[in-house]
C-alpha cells in the first residue's frame, strides 16, 4: 500500500481551526486563516510565526498570499488586505451582506463570492467595489477568472465564472458586470469548477454526481461525465485530462476533449475532497484523514500520509500543505444549512486551501470525528515518485483534546 511521510515542523499558535492555507509565490511564507478570527504568517523554513493579522470580527474563511500583500475574507462580511512585513491592515473591503466565501486576486483586481448570492470585483488599491455580479438565486460558492488575453477577441476585460448552490454556473463580463451566459444543466449545487481559459471551456462538478463541460462564450453544454455515484467535490485539469474527486470515495480521470473515462483511483475510505497533480503523481486528500499519492499513469497507490484526524481538503504546490479543522462539526453544519443545496449528509464543509506553486504541494482538512492526533515524525522512503523530494506543510485544527491549531511540515518524496 505504500509508506508514509514524516513531520518536519509544527506551527501551533492559532486558538481555533485553520480554515485555509496559502503559500507565497516564492514558497518562503505560509498564510493561515483560522476560526479564531485571525490570520498568521509563518516562515516555511523554520515554522516560526512572522506576523499576527488581527482585525476580523468573526472567523476567517479564506486567504490568499501574494508577494507584497496578504488577503483574507471572513464571516464578518469583509475582506482585508495586509502588509506581509508588518502585519498591518492596509485596507478593509466592505459591501457584502453575508459570509464572504472565496476571494481571488488576478490582474490587479480582487474578486469575491458570498453567501449573499453575489460576486464582486474590487480595486485592489482603492478598496472600492468596481463591479457587482447579481443574478444567482442562492449562495455563490466558487469562482474562476479568465483574463483578457484568453478571451479578448470576444469580451474585453475578461470573464468571471461563478458556481452556486442554485445549480447553475454563470459567466460574467468583468468590464460591464453583465451576465454573459448562464450554464444550466446541473440538478444540484455546483461545488467546484476549473477553467481551460485558452480553450474557453469550463468544467463544473456538482452534488448531482456529474461533471459537465461548457463553452463559456456560447454557454453550450459540451459534455457530461456521468460515472460518479456521489457528489463531485473537487476538480483538477492537467494535460487535457480532468480529474474528479467524489463523495463516492473515488477519483476518476477523464479525457477533457471527449469525456471518456480512462482511469479510476480507489483506496479511499471516505469522500475525496482535494486533488493536486504534480510531475506524474496525483495527490488526494480524503475524509478518512489520509493523503495519498498515486501514479497518475497506472493508478497505483504509492504513498499514504497519516497523522490528521479529520478530512483533508486542500492541496497546493511548493511545500505540501495540509490544513484542517479538527474540531466539532456544528459550525460546518450551520454553514451547510445556509447554502440550501448542500446537506449535512454530504459530510463536507468549505475546502481549506488550494494554490499552485512550483514544486510545492499543499493540503488542507475539515471536521470529522475523533480526536486530534499526536504528531510523530517517521521515516520517508527514499524512492521518488517521478520527482525529487519536496518539503510538505500541513495545517490542522486541534480537536477536543487540544485548544490550539497546528500547521505541520512534512517531507514528500
Amino acid at each position: 500500500m505504500g509508506g508514509g511521510g514524516s513531520a518536519l515542523r509544527v506551527c501551533a499558535d492559532h486558538r481555533g481551526g485553520i480554515n485555509w492555507l496559502s503559500l507565497s509565490p516564492d514558497g518562503q511564507r505560509l498564510l493561515t486563516g483560522s476560526e479564531d478570527g485571525t490570520a498568521r504568517l509563518w516562515s516555511t523554513a523554520d515554522g516560526t510565526c512572522c506576523a499576527l493579522l488581527q482585525g476580523h470580527e468573526s472567523y476567517v474563511t479564506f486567504c490568499q498570499l501574494e508577494d507584497e500583500a496578504a488577503f483574507t475574507c471572513s464571516a464578518d462580511c469583509t475582506i482585508r488586505k495586509w502588509d506581509v512585513l508588518t502585519g498591518q491592515c492596509l485596507q478593509v473591503f466592505r459591501g457584502h451582506t453575508s459570509i464572504v466565501n472565496r476571494i481571488l486576486v488576478a490582474d490587479n483586481q480582487l474578486f469575491s463570492s458570498s453567501y449573499d448570492r453575489t460576486a464582486r470585483a474590487w480595486s485592489v488599491d482603492r478598496g472600492q467595489v468596481a463591479r457587482e455580479f447579481r443574478g444567482h438565486r442562492n449562495c455563490v460558492l466558487t469562482l474562476a477568472y479568465a483574463g483578457a488575453p484568453c478571451v479578448e477577441e470576444a469580451v474585453a476585460g475578461g470573464l468571471l465564472v461563478t458556481g452556486s448552490t442554485d445549480a447553475t454556473a454563470k459567466v460574467w463580463q468583468v468590464a460591464s458586470g453583465c451576465c454573459h451566459q448562464t450554464l444550466r444543466g446541473h440538478t444540484g449545487a455546483v461545488l467546484c469548477l476549473v477553467l481551460d481559459a485558452p480553450g474557453r471551456t469550463a468544467f463544473t462538478g456538482s452534488t448531482d454526481a456529474t461533471v459537465r463541460a461548457w463553452d463559456i462564450l456560447s454557454g453550450q453544454q459540451l459534455r457530461v461525465f456521468r460515472e460518479h455515484q456521489g457528489s463531485v467535490i473537487c476538480l483538477e485539469l492537467v494535460n487535457r485530462h480532468v480529474y474528479s474527486g467524489s463523495a463516492d470515495r473515488t477519483v476518476k480521470c477523464w479525457l477533457a476533449d471527449t469525456g471518456e473515462r480512462v482511469r479510476t483511483f480507489t483506496a479511499h475510505r471516505h469522500s475525496v475532497s482535494a486533488l493536486k497533480y504534480h510531475a506524474g503523481t496525483l495527490f488526494t486528500g480524503s475524509g478518512d484523514a489520509r493523503a495519498r499519492a498515486f501514479d497518475a499513469q497506472s493508478g497505483a497507490l504509492r504513498r499514504v500520509f497519516r497523522g490528521h484526524a479529520f478530512v483533508i481538503n486542500c492541496i497546493q504546490e511548493k511545500t505540501l500543505i495540509l490544513g484542517k479543522i479538527e474540531g466539532r462539526r456544528r459550525r460546518g453544519r450551520e454553514r451547510m444549512r445556509r447554502s440550501d443545496g448542500i446537506t449535512d449528509s454530504m459530510d463536507m464543509t468549505p475546502p481549506v486551501a488550494t494554490r499552485s506553486l512550483p514544486r510545492v504541494l499543499a493540503l488542507g482538512s475539515l471536521p470529522h470525528q475523533g480526536h486530534a492526533p499526536s504528531w510523530v515524525g517517521g521515516t520517508v522512503p527514499a524512492r521518488p515518485l517521478g520527482a525529487r523530494a519536496r518539503p510538505l506543510t500541513l495545517g490542522s485544527k486541534a480537536g477536543m483534546r487540544r485548544s490550539q491549531t497546528t500547521a505541520v511540515g512534512l517531507l514528500v518524496p
